[in-house]
């Protein structure tokens, strides 16, 4: 029985010395030296071969090593075989390292000191209270959770919006559709962490900017696909939205000569906000093997009908 690993091949090597000091009895491949096919039992991937059944028979465990799913197609694979995403320490801690530091250069003026510095000019900004600052977290799960923990300290606002809610100390929850509007109209500076589905791509959209202050500020560290990136730049150049700080787009990169790659109102950064780090990523793998094999429930196991 063989693991395959197909993502960064770097990263391999280091799943590949972690696993051979903690599982020297199982063999690991990385792609595209996947050996004898018959024996890949449980496939790591970030993007998965179209036919991924065809070309493993008899693979059991399929795992994302990210802390989504929407990469993979789910349609084409069986509905029998566990699909995980990855659960692991390094990912949340990234993520809240990220949105700290987004939501607090929105909230600093951070954009408005780079073009002044880049100016020579000089110029104060009155300095506004984290307590008279609202955030908004679209999405409460592992993710979005963790930030908003984060965030509270810092004095902020904090309220958090999920399809069916979530009870977080010193956060506001805001649960389903309806309550959506009222979440958006109190947000000052908004947080999308969350999955990507059917439902919430291009949900950030021109009908969701019109809903916040004007002058509302806006985080998306979720997918590029949740962003309308067209109604973003009209949204910035109005004013209805005053900064953006982009760790996703789409595609990613952004093409050559792209607005948002120059617009003096945008960060962007390469998708860098979380990345998954082999010391962990590896033990939470090899539970999940352990537990796939004791017939026991798998750590971040999909629901298809979710999509995560």
């Amino acid at each position: 029985m063989a693991l395959l690993y197909k993502s960064d091949p770097a990263r391999g090597a280091e799943w590949a010395a972690i696993l051979a000091q903690k599982a020297p009895d199982l063999s690991f491949r990385i792609w595209p030296e996947i050996g004898d096919p018959a024996d890949i039992r449980y496939f790591a991937a970030w993007m998965p071969p179209d036919d991924l059944m065809t070309q493993f028979p008899n693979l059991e465990l399929l795992i994302s090593v990210g802390a989504g799913v929407d990469h993979f197609d789910l349609s084409k694979l069986p509905p029998d075989l566990p699909v995980a995403r990855m659960v692991e320490p390094g990912i949340v801690d990234g993520m809240v390292e990220y949105v700290s530091m987004a939501v607090l250069s929105l909230h600093r003026d951070l954009i408005d000191y780079v073009a002044q510095q880049r100016a020579e000019v000089w110029k104060q900004i009155r300095v506004r209270p984290a307590s008279t600052r609202r955030v908004g977290v679209l999405g409460l799960g592992m993710l979005g959770e963790a930030c908003c923990r984060m965030l509270v300290p810092f004095g902020f606002q904090v309220a958090g919006w999920s399809r069916s809610g979530r009870d977080i100390d010193g956060v506001t929850s805001f649960a389903g559709t309806d309550a959506l509007p009222e979440f958006l109209a109190r947000t000052d500076i908004l947080v999308c962490l969350l999955p990507l589905t059917d439902e919430t791509r291009g949900m950030l959209n021109a009908e969701l900017f019109a809903q916040l202050p004007k002058g509302a500020k806006l985080v998306n560290s979720g997918r590029g696909a949740h962003l309308d990136q067209d109604a973003l730049l009209a949204a910035l150049d109005s004013g209805q939205i005053s900064a953006a700080v982009l760790d996703v787009t789409s595609p990613e990169p952004l093409t050559t000569g792209h607005p948002l790659w120059s617009h003096p109102r945008v960060l962007v950064t390469p998708h860098i906000a979380s990345m998954t780090q082999p010391e962990t990523a590896v033990e939470v793998v090899l539970e999940n093997l352990r537990r796939h094999h004791a017939g026991e429930p798998l750590i971040g196991l999909v629901d298809r009908q979710r999509g995560y």
